[in-house]
């Protein structure tokens, strides 16, 4: 079956880079990516409390905004703890457990959006602006992570 579309993947720019990113680390085990991950909370954080000094004058971020980070963070580090289990118990599943993982974290985050929406009056563009750029962050972090884990777990 793999002959029926042979990818050439040294041509790919992008699966070169993963691959050199992921190839000089072990396994990225749970510590690792708490600290990784926390690094990576420390320096949102630190941008998003410079951002109003160096624009003063345009308010980019909503009210509550902290709220809205601290669960996008949270549920980020849920969905990557089902996911890393999925993927230890069973490897040859961790696909499947990375896209449960995602659409776990994308469920509750439409729940989320939805009470935040009722429940506050909020600038609707400055709201998607921020909820956005926070979620596909935080996703990012989180898909990078796991997928050096699934990798690593496949080539065992």
């Amino acid at each position: 079956m793999s002959g029926l579309f042979p990818i050439n993947y040294s041509q790919n720019r992008n699966i070169v880079a993963f691959s050199y990113l992921c190839k000089n680390q072990s396994i990225l085990s749970l510590p690792r990516f708490i600290i990784y991950y926390f690094l990576f909370i420390s320096i949102i954080a630190g941008i998003v409390i410079v951002l109003p000094y160096v624009f003063p004058t345009t308010p980019l971020f909503i009210e509550k905004f902290w709220v809205v980070f601290g669960f996008v963070a949270g549920i980020t580090f849920i969905a990557y703890l089902v996911a890393y289990i999925g993927i230890q118990r069973k490897p040859e599943m961790g696909v499947m457990a990375i896209m449960g993982s995602i659409a776990l974290k994308m469920l509750f985050s439409m729940a989320f959006v939805l009470v935040y929406v009722l429940s506050t009056p909020v600038n609707s563009l400055l709201f998607v602006l921020n909820f956005f750029s926070l979620y596909f962050l935080f996703s990012g972090f989180e898909i990078y992570a796991l997928l050096c884990n699934l990798r690593h777990s496949i080539k065992k």
